[in-house]
């Protein structure tokens, strides 16, 4: 029996054990995996975050057993792995679904439309922020920023771009996945499952045809700026062009995007709100 504190939720009881190992056919299979991991680097210490990449792609998340794998192949102990883990929002610590959907809720992406998208897809999954379907296919969060800014907004699944997305283009989306049809990425290497993107963030090789060869390249907006600060000639114009006959202090303000408006709150974080603008002096 466990005794609790009264009146403070401290529990009295014994301390928790330690995690269970891998079964033995697991454990040699990761130990080969780990030593090939680690001999990329000069100190062993320096192989932990790829190290926790594999074990993810063992169970879809990091478990307990994984730190204590990861302790022992390193030489640490399971409080160094279990900080480090539990430091990096990319290592996940419960289960979690075979494609993570991330809203980035950052400045720019919020405000074309990102938190719009956010609030729609919690609805329409009928999960909260970190949570998974029951079909355990989709775990929804809002993330921070991707450095896609000018393909704002951006979805990520399993890290991979969705760019330009909206409302309606963020469901059929998570639809698609759900109803385990093929999605194809704005730009990148083809989507595959968390527990494959794991392993090849753990440094193995990805070898699904074309996945190598997949790339992307930075958007027009970040090309132009790129070319106007080498002075180059003939940067393409990304912004709204201003009426040349109408004075600065007359002309409407434009909105060129075509994405949702933006909205006067934080819908991404609801227990914060930021609420509306109050009025100087209130």
């Amino acid at each position: 029996m466990t005794a609790t504190a009264e009146g403070h939720g401290v529990s009295l009881g014994m301390p928790q054990l330690p995690a269970p190992p891998y079964p033995d056919d697991v454990r040699a299979r990761l130990e080969a995996d780990a030593a090939e991991v680690v001999a990329r680097y000069p100190d062993s210490r320096s192989a932990l975050l790829p190290l926790l990449h594999l074990v993810q792609s063992e169970e879809g998340y990091v478990t307990a057993t994984g730190m204590r794998f990861c302790a022992d192949v390193l030489g640490l102990t399971t409080a160094e792995v279990t900080a480090v883990a539990t430091f990096y929002s990319m290592y996940r610590r419960r289960p979690s679904g075979d494609y993570q959907v991330g809203v980035c809720t950052n400045t720019l992406c919020a405000v074309l439309g990102g938190d719009a998208i956010f609030e729609a897809l919690q609805e329409h999954l009928g999960v909260g922020n970190g949570e998974t379907t029951e079909d355990g296919k989709v775990t929804l969060e809002h993330i921070e920023c991707n450095a896609a800014c000018d393909f704002a907004p951006v979805l990520m699944v399993n890290w991979e771009f969705f760019d330009n997305q909206t409302v309606e283009s963020a469901k059929r989306l998570v639809d698609q996945l759900r109803a385990g049809e093929e999605v194809a990425p704005t730009r990148g290497a083809p989507l595959c499952d968390f527990k494959r993107t794991a392993r090849v963030l753990a440094g193995f090789p990805d070898e699904r045809p074309g996945a190598v060869a997949a790339g992307g390249s930075a958007g027009e907006p970040s090309l132009a700026g790129l070319r106007l600060a080498k002075g180059e000639e003939g940067a393409r114009v990304v912004v709204a062009p201003r009426d040349p006959d109408v004075p600065d202090s007359e002309e409407p303000a434009r909105h060129p995007s075509s994405h949702d408006a933006p909205q006067q709150t934080s819908a991404s974080d609801p227990e914060n709100p930021a609420g509306p603008t109050a009025e100087e002096g209130e």
